[in-house]
């Protein structure tokens, strides 16, 4: 049996690689999304303090640390049986807000965006941010730049920091703002607005408009009927920061919806011997391996999963988007997962209309920011939408609050099933008869692409191998015997 390495796999935070295995005529047998990686965050966290987790836990990634802070943040809320001041939340979500219209915007230009503005068959030397720069020119590019400089200049201004923030505290937050500074966010935040609307516009013209690309998000390859997971408000509405987790089928139904504390009774975790990432899966529904369909437990939790979990947006004009999407592919939900990149700019627009909505809430500058806590520590479970999806945080500590045990339940992990169920189907669709070509790799790449996998973030678990592959070379350097362990 041939195999087929796509090592190092790019465009993503963390490592990974992808085997690809063909049968004796040239086609995909098999092929495995490997993570070769371990973070070990769960382990090294226990015996900690647990006040400490908020800072210690955003070191995990680079590209989210805002949302593993507030994660935190919030487990330190139940954990320490206090509820914070509206202000304070308030703050939180606007903090939030402005992270997630960052990070939207930094994945469609320089980690999604290079297949659809330069093609997926692009040469690798072009297919990457400075391609994009050059296709787009420089006067769209500095648009972007700005964008994600003002992005992280409101993070450093209301977190203490650009990245790894240092705000969030049980119970509230360490500071405010001013009147001054609330001006300066709310009139970044109206340039975002215009910022997301641009960027549906431009999706609009470069991909909605090309044929071939609309037929290929709408082909087979990248199409899986799972189930979907999404954090909701009361009315059912897409949340980031707050509110009951929503899982619907993959007819659209509702099949739970649930407080985040209670997770364990809806999510399962099992483990591979050859990869270091957990694999969730719907524990009413039951693990039935690597299919997708309603008998099976296999969910997503993606920009795209979110509106598909949800009836609707907060805010009216990522709500017209809503509806536009929906309407150009067919109605709800939809299960194509090249259409993330759409959803995840309509999420982009609901963000900085929310990011304003917040901004001008008279609340907002209050100094009752915190409520100090005053109960004994025990168990406490935080939960906030990663841009990548639902991320899990669940602490339990002994009297004197320091940590016994940690359980961090990351999007990417949410999303290893899909994502292997993506990398098969487009390796058996693309791959026939043993033609490799480099385009045809990345167009593999494409399909866990549309996921913004962060898998420094999500590797935690030591399986109960390590996957090894050892071949035995002549001097000429011909592999005269190869010796493998869970691996192929």
């Amino acid at each position: 049996m041939k195999r087929i390495a796509i090592d190092p796999i790019t465009r993503l935070e963390g490592h990974g690689k992808i085997d690809i295995f063909l049968d004796d005529q040239g086609n995909v047998a098999s092929a495995y999304v490997v993570i070769p990686e371990l973070r070990g965050f769960e382990r090294f966290c226990v015996g900690r303090p647990a006040e400490d987790m908020p800072n210690l836990t955003n070191r995990i990634c680079g590209v989210c640390p805002e949302a593993h802070h507030m994660a935190s943040t919030k487990a330190l809320d139940a954990l320490f049986h206090v509820d914070p001041p509206p202000a304070a939340k308030k703050l939180r979500e606007l903090f939030y807000s402005i992270f997630f219209a960052t990070d939207h915007t930094t994945h469609f230009y320089a980690l999604g965006g290079p297949d659809f503005v330069l093609g997926p068959d692009a040469p690798p030397a072009e297919r990457n941010i400075l391609g994009v720069v050059k296709k787009v020119g420089m006067d769209i590019a500095g648009r972007v730049l700005k964008m994600r400089r003002d992005g992280h200049e409101l993070i450093r201004l209301i977190g203490g920091r650009r990245v790894h923030p240092n705000w969030g505290l049980p119970g509230g937050v360490s500071h405010g703002i001013t009147e001054e500074e609330r001006r300066e966010i709310e009139a970044r935040g109206r340039e975002a607005i215009e910022f997301a609307q641009f960027s549906l516009k431009l999706f609009e013209d470069v991909v909605l408009k090309n044929s071939d690309y609309v037929k290929l998000i709408k082909s087979d390859t990248y199409t899986h009927r799972t189930y979907n997971m999404g954090t909701v408000d009361a009315q059912n509405r897409v949340n980031f920061y707050d509110g009951m987790i929503r899982v619907v089928g993959p007819d659209g139904r509702e099949h739970a919806k649930y407080h985040p504390r209670d997770y364990q009774q809806y999510v399962a975790e099992r483990v591979e011997p050859w990869t270091y990432l957990k694999i969730p899966y719907l524990k009413k529904v039951g693990w039935k391996g690597w299919v997708d369909g309603p008998e099976s437990g296999i969910y997503k939790a993606t920009p795209l999963s979110r509106l598909n979990a949800a009836d609707g947006m907060a805010t009216p004009l990522a709500q017209k988007e809503y509806e536009k999407m929906y309407d150009a592919l067919g109605g709800k939900p939809v299960h194509h997962t090249l259409a993330t990149h759409w959803a995840r700019l309509v999420e982009l627009l609901y963000a900085t209309e929310r990011w304003v909505e917040l901004a001008t809430d008279p609340e907002i500058t209050s100094r009752d920011f915190r409520v100090l806590p005053t109960q004994t520590p025990t168990e406490g479970v935080g939960s906030v939408e990663a841009p990548r999806g639902t991320l899990t945080h669940h602490y339990w500590t002994d009297e004197r609050g320091i940590l016994t045990r940690v359980n961090l339940v990351v999007g990417t992990t949410n999303n290893y099933a899909p994502i292997m169920l993506s990398v098969r189907r487009a390796a058996q669709d693309l791959i026939r008869g043993g033609q490799v070509r480099e385009g045809l790799l990345n167009r593999v790449e494409m399909a866990f692409r549309a996921y913004d996998p962060c898998f420094g973030c999500a590797t935690h678990s030591l399986p109960g191998q390590m996957p090894l592959e050892v071949n035995l070379r002549g001097p000429d350097g011909a592999v005269l015997r190869s010796f493998r362990r869970n691996v192929g």
